[in-house]
């Protein structure tokens, strides 16, 4: 066991060690004896000393199974030891909560041969999650040495992460530093909210920059130096910014080309201070999403958070070298990107 580490709970430094279970999750396998130190069974609450020696066996979620599925997957990386993926909105990464089909897990066992199992039988190679939603970078082990290796370096917050938003209002500083404290929501269990400190929540830290400003919007570069779940999305929504399309997080539940062309922030606010009239909506472009299905569809730019893994950088797990991977910024995005520039710049 390394310095690091002593001090710490069993169950609270392995959740933070392999994020993909929770501090739950391990403590009924330490009850149920399938966590030792130093060969011995061990409780929940035992503080790690230098040079322990731990053993886990992971829990499994579900007796079923992962199905490999032929689904498409855009690689921007791959040799013998890992893969970078650049991942699909609406991709969730692993089974869980009675979504066992068109996950990640089951797409990369489909393509790959060899894949790590240091995370448990339904997440074959994954190392880190990004949420269903959110498209981008993404690294999978194709060993459980390099599993290992690469879920320290996320641990020890050496891997540098930098995503892309789009986050509605005009965001007042050019960068700063956002650092709260975070927990889950103690009546919506599947959402997170910044809180006061205490023992169940977590310091979550952001450094933000603005790329570039439009009338009621603002396109911005977030480095999470903390990866808690929902971190970036509760963070925006905390400054009073929240990410375009984020229904969660106070974001609307899309954006269309027809709002912006009324003025309008944000479904059901009244139009900004500019007249709808400078606006005006190109010829064949109707005011309002109302109509043919084809105009649906050309009217909608964004129907799912705008947030993109842009950048990961990591220490190769295996040569040592520092690499640097971006994945192109998908349709949607760019598409909202070009409607912002031209009503609202």
């Amino acid at each position: 066991m390394e310095a690091r580490a002593h001090g710490w709970r069993v169950d609270h430094w392995l959740s933070r060690l392999y994020p993909n279970f929770s501090r739950a999750q391990f403590r009924r396998v330490i009850e149920d004896g399938q966590v030792t130190i130093n060969g011995l069974a061990i409780k929940p609450s035992r503080r790690l000393r230098v040079n322990d020696v731990v053993h886990v066996t992971f829990p499994d979620e579900t007796a079923s199974t992962l199905q490999p599925e032929d689904l498409p997957i855009e690689i921007l990386y791959e040799d013998e030891h890992l893969v970078v993926l650049n991942k699909a909105a609406g991709m969730i990464v692993h089974p869980g909560k009675g979504n066992y089909r068109g996950t990640l897990a089951g797409a990369v066992q489909f393509h790959f041969d060899q894949l790590s199992d240091a995370a448990g039988s339904l997440r074959p190679g994954i190392v880190h999650r990004l949420d269903r939603d959110t498209s981008g970078v993404i690294v999978i082990a194709r060993n459980n040495q390099v599993h290992y290796r690469l879920s320290r370096q996320f641990e020890q917050r050496t891997v540098r992460k930098e995503y892309r938003a789009i986050v509605r209002h005009e965001v007042q500083f050019d960068r700063d530093l956002i650092e709260t404290h975070v927990r889950v929501h103690p009546r919506r269990r599947e959402r997170m909210t910044v809180c006061p400190p205490d023992d169940k929540s977590r310091v979550a830290t952001t450094n933000y920059e603005v790329l570039e400003r439009f009338q009621g919007f603002t396109w911005m570069r977030l480095m999470p130096r903390t990866g808690r779940t929902h971190q970036l999305r509760v963070h925006m929504e905390y400054l009073g910014h929240p990410i375009v399309a984020d229904s969660m997080y106070g974001g609307g539940d899309d954006l269309r080309r027809s709002q912006l062309l009324r003025g309008s922030t944000v479904p059901g606010e009244p139009p900004a201070s500019h007249p709808a009239e400078e606006f005006a909506a190109p010829a064949g472009v109707a005011g309002d999403s109302a109509g043919a299905p084809e105009a649906e569809e050309a009217d909608l730019l964004i129907s799912r958070q705008a947030l993109h893994a842009f950048r990961l950088e990591f220490e190769h797990p295996v040569s040592g070298q520092i690499q640097s991977f971006e994945a192109p910024l998908p349709t949607d995005i760019s598409r909202t990107l070009a409607a912002l520039r031209e009503l609202r710049a």
